[in-house]
């Protein structure tokens, strides 16, 4: 069972394995095959890693806000939550996983939602938050499994559906979607940035340094240096005992500070790097699929696939993002309520994404608007989620991005009034109505 969870989880696996079917389908030549397949698979391992000298490097940035402040509470985070509720929900989640996927396929296959959600590892995170609901509903094994499965069928095929109208905006096609279980907050975003369209040219793309700061065009620069200035604000405010005593190993708070903050710079630039790649062979490569399989069929990809369409806005959304979290932490604090403290890579991802939308319909303010908003619904989403996770909701760590919290809050709030037989009726309901079909108006219907 271990074996299945860790293949399923690896999304450089799932999409090597999709280019491969793509390009036998297709039958290009081996040695196309061969390119394709192990190209798309280092390419994810190259993104992988980008993600992981990220995440390594906001770590103990959270750490050394949470002591400048003073403040505690519960920190949203996909992989504490589920290494937690794996404990006991391990079996069910793996089956739920799996039947997930192939819930997936089928309803891309027979429905107009033709998304496959190829984002391994959020499959994982949201397989795991429905065993639990589910049990918590009171559902026996087989038809939790069952249950569980065609929820995150669905969840698969219509998160990607939620953003998509953004993605065609932001890439100028239709050929790939969004594959992150943030899509609500994203969508949002979107919207946001449309209440500034007129501002839409004033794109964060196409910010007007003076000649003697030119230099901040690159990307890569730019981050350095924001990130720099912010690790040590928040490093003199955490002061150098707690910071070499407790992080660095003994090494100079600021050096660490600066090494921190390098760190992150470098991810960004190795996650952009392994995006382009990915995104040069898994498009073609899915054609196959889309043709003979999955007519029509878009693979859903995870979040750094926006990053390259707008590097500033990566970084703008971020910040604003986190500042919606802080926003929203005051007022928490204010009202009495359990505190969610803003998860630093949370809103780094959530928010970077948010920032690109946002400036995609509304240009600087839009990416500022939209990813500020971004912040206040995964801070307060995660807040109304831990009731329905029973025991797991009073865990000191919670499920982070938008889906989790909607998707959460839609059948626990269900299992709550009504029990199993309500979940039952809804995912009937929802199917249902993901089959019927619309007609599409396109321009030539209009012409003639």
């Amino acid at each position: 069972m271990n074996t299945l969870i860790d293949v399923l989880s690896e999304p450089a696996i799932l999409v090597a394995f999709i280019a491969l079917v793509g390009l036998l389908v297709q039958k290009k030549k081996t040695s196309d095959i061969i390119k394709g397949t192990i190209k798309t698979f280092v390419g994810f391992l190259v993104i992988q890693a980008g993600a992981g000298i990220l995440e390594t490097s906001l770590a103990p940035f959270g750490l050394m806000f949470q002591e400048a402040f003073n403040i505690a509470g519960v920190v949203p985070n996909n992989e504490a939550i589920v290494a937690l509720a794996l404990n006991e929900y391990g079996t069910n989640t793996a089956l739920i996983m799996f039947f997930g996927m192939i819930a997936n396929i089928l309803i891309a296959r027979f429905t107009r939602f033709k998304y496959i959600f190829l984002t391994g590892h959020h499959t994982l995170y949201m397989a795991c938050m429905l065993a639990v609901i589910m049990a918590v509903a009171g559902f026996d094994t087989i038809p939790l499994i069952i249950a569980g499965s065609v929820a995150l069928g669905i969840i698969m095929a219509l998160s990607p559906a939620i953003v998509q109208p953004f993605m065609r905006e932001l890439t100028g096609n239709d050929n790939v979607a969004l594959g992150h279980f943030s899509a609500v907050g994203y969508a949002v975003s979107g919207y946001v940035g449309r209440i500034f369209k007129k501002d839409k040219e004033h794109s964060t793309e196409n910010i007007n340094f003076p000649k003697g700061l030119g230099f901040l065009r690159d990307s890569t620069v730019s981050i350095a240096i924001t990130m720099i200035i912010m690790y040590f604000i928040v490093a003199l405010f955490a002061g150098p005992t707690f910071i070499e005593a407790e992080l660095s190993g003994g090494t100079n708070f600021l050096v660490f500070s600066l090494i921190q903050a390098g760190n992150f710079a470098a991810g960004v630039f190795v996650i952009l790097a392994g995006v382009r790649l990915v995104l040069a062979e898994i498009v073609p490569a899915f054609k196959g699929i889309s043709t003979k399989l999955v007519p029509n069929a878009k693979p859903a990809l995870d979040v750094p696939i926006i990053f390259t369409f707008a590097p500033n806005a990566v970084l703008i959304g971020f910040f604003s993002s986190f500042v919606g979290g802080i926003v929203s932490l005051a007022i928490m604090l204010a009202v009495g309520s359990t505190v969610i403290l803003p998860g630093v890579v949370p809103h780094f991802f959530t928010g970077a994404a948010a920032g690109v939308f946002g400036n995609t319909t509304g240009g600087i303010k839009g990416s500022i608007a939209g990813s500020f908003v971004n912040g206040v619904i995964v801070s307060f989403l995660p807040l109304l989620l831990m009731p329905v996770l029973g025991d797991l909701g009073f865990a000191s760590t919670t499920f982070s991005d938008a889906d989790f919290g909607v998707s959460g809050l839609f059948f626990g709030t269900l299992a709550n009034y009504a029990g199993p037989f309500a979940i039952v009726a809804s995912l009937i309901v929802i199917l249902v109505l993901m089959a019927i079909p619309f007609k599409k108006k396109t321009a030539e219907v209009k012409a003639k």
